[in-house]
């Protein structure tokens, strides 16, 4: 969908994509910023990543299983889109790039789609997404989780270390950056492994990134810090101000006719950029230890925090066993329920169904206490410069095992 008319991103382009969040937006039209067109919803449905992978909606997590286990190292270019203009540091101005302030309360205008390229003196290159408040033309303060690649990167580096932000990816490179491969695979050669990823070098920093992004942001995180927030988070509730290093841009460089691309905080974008990327990990871990099927991470858990797991049960604890596997492959899922194949994990009135005839709380609830758990959870401890603390359930929402089928599957009016 065009959007022709005057639109400011201060405030009115977010209320805007909130309106019509289930469909790509193109601003051509953006007050203050001549030169500019802001692109918002293109990762808005799970048949979009379907479409851009070559595959069926319902082959989406084998592949992106497929190319966690196998990386494919992207090919190198020495000329890219990406760097057909080239801003170095004196007329760097962060100010003239349309950032979306989102809502009243935020902080300021915000990075939201950028992804970030680091390299870990000893892990090497890490991809992964922070949000990025602009503090002023050269400066913003980045959300980096504790203990995680890129905070674990800056805190083996002596002085600044050097970084890339790529705004206006592939929907490949976008499912990439939100996965999370061993240390040691390079998330582009994942991006490449889902559809051909070509990189390029950096202009001022030793950092390759992809050759057909819109616009990079080159530059350095420092070991200095500024207050970021607040912020509107994946449990579309405002997420309160931490301290986030600084992050200080020395190079822009951008296609001829750059589009910004926009990711409105909380909504279907937001939700599924994060939460099915994680799928896969989950449904790998489940399959060690009984027959997985399939995985979702549903939107009603802020698409990261509740998950359904499908298995075949072949054994009396298979269910028991999915539960603390689901757990193991993603370390922020809160609640997870297991279901047989006959449950549709896409519709929760069916998930729901199997809770309550084929669940009972003695015998199929798993209670653990004090589990390193999501900093994104509101109802979780959160201590500065600790991993947040939750309780965490599972629910075996299974066929019991040795009754007769029969009388818990759901009879057929057809």
């Amino acid at each position: 969908m065009e959007v022709a008319a005057p639109t400011s991103p201060d405030l009115a382009m977010g209320q805007f994509i909130a309106q019509h969040e289930d469909r790509p937006l193109l601003f051509t039209n953006v007050l203050g910023y001549p030169g500019w067109r802001v692109v918002a919803g293109l990762a808005a449905d799970r048949a979009a990543f379907a479409a851009a992978l070559g595959v069926a909606v319902a082959d989406l997590i084998p592949t992106l299983a497929a190319a966690t286990q196998n990386p494919l190292a992207p090919p190198v270019v020495t000329e890219a889109p990406c760097q057909e203009v080239v801003i170095k540091a004196a007329e760097v101005d962060l100010t003239q790039i349309p950032l979306l302030h989102h809502f009243p309360f935020d902080g300021g205008a915000y990075v939201t789609a950028g992804i970030v390229v680091v390299n870990d003196p000893e892990d090497g290159p890490n991809v992964s997404y922070h949000r990025l408040l602009r503090l002023d033309a050269r400066h913003f303060a980045a959300r980096v989780v504790e203990n995680r690649g890129t905070d674990a990167a800056r805190k083996k580096t002596k002085g600044d270390l050097p970084i890339a932000i790529c705004i206006g990816n592939s929907l490949p490179v976008l499912l990439a950056a939100s996965m999370s491969p061993p240390k040691e695979v390079d998330e582009l050669a994942v991006a490449n492994a889902l559809a051909p990823t070509s990189v390029v070098r950096c202009k001022t920093v030793p950092l390759y990134v992809p050759a057909e992004a819109e616009l990079i942001l080159e530059g350095r995180l420092t070991q200095t810090f500024a207050p970021e927030g607040p912020f509107v988070d994946l449990t579309e509730t405002v997420d309160f101000v931490r301290q986030g290093p600084i992050i200080e841009i020395d190079c822009i460089t951008h296609r001829r006719d750059p589009l910004y691309q926009a990711l409105l905080p909380g909504k279907l974008e937001h939700k599924l950029l994060m939460g099915m990327p994680k799928e896969p990990t989950i449904f790998a871990a489940v399959n060690a230890v009984c027959q997985c099927t399939n995985v979702a991470i549903t939107p009603g858990g802020t698409s990261w925090l509740h998950a359904v797991v499908q298995i075949v049960k072949q054994k009396p604890d298979d269910g028991l066993k999915a539960i603390a596997a689901a757990f193991k492959g993603h370390g922020s899922l809160k609640h997870v329920v297991i279901v047989e194949n006959d449950i549709n994990i896409y519709d929760m009135a069916e998930v729901e169904w199997a809770i309550a005839t084929r669940f009972q709380a003695d015998r199929d609830l798993v209670v653990l206490k004090d589990q390193p758990g999501s900093s994104l959870d509101p109802s979780g401890t959160h201590a500065p410069g600790q991993k947040s603390l939750t309780a965490k359930m599972g629910l075996d929402a299974t066929i019991p095992w040795g009754e007769e089928r029969a009388a818990f599957e759901k009879i057929s009016y057809s």
